[in-house]
């Protein structure tokens, strides 16, 4: 079997850029900012959801870049984005109140959707986000905002008390 070397790069690209776009997604999901309460637990946010864990001894099954650290590195967004992303969620009254409530957004991250169209055409676009919101100490949110739609369709509230004896 013969194969023409020039639908072999084609076809080796479009595994390339999959797999590099895999990564960033994967990253826009795992939180680059793991922050440390003061019992030692290092608390995240936004992932497949918002959890809380003891993350000393690692996380079980999960891969190291989980940790804080992205596979891809991060990702830029404009300032155009963020503030669209913003007003967005803005426009909804749950995140209202949450800001009422004195939250502050910490972070804007996109979801990136690639599609490859029939005539072998790449195209990726950020289609949705997760809005980050952070309240002092004890408290965070991530409010996932469909772009499309322009609509919030999913808030996760997480909140920590930590009661420290002598």
């Amino acid at each position: 079997m013969k194969i023409d070397k020039r639908k072999a790069i084609i076809l080796l690209s479009i595994v390339v850029i999959a797999a590099i776009i895999s990564g960033i997604a994967l990253n826009a999901y795992s939180t680059a900012n793991a922050q440390t309460t003061t019992n030692g637990e290092q608390w995240w946010g936004c992932g497949v959801g918002c959890f809380i864990g003891n993350m000393s001894a690692g996380m079980r099954g999960m891969p190291h870049r989980m940790r804080g650290q992205g596979c891809c590195g991060s990702i830029e967004v404009s300032k155009e984005f963020k503030e669209n992303v913003i007003n967005i969620a803005k426009s909804d009254t749950d995140v209202q109140n949450l800001l009422n409530q004195g939250y502050n957004v910490t972070a804007v991250k996109p979801i990136i959707k690639t599609i490859v169209e029939g005539d072998g055409t790449v195209v990726t676009k950020a289609t949705s986000a997760i809005l980050m919101l952070e309240k002092d100490t004890t408290g965070r949110a991530c409010v996932w905002v469909d772009l499309e739609q322009g609509k919030v369709t999913r808030i996760e509230i997480l909140t920590i008390t930590v009661i420290e004896k002598p």
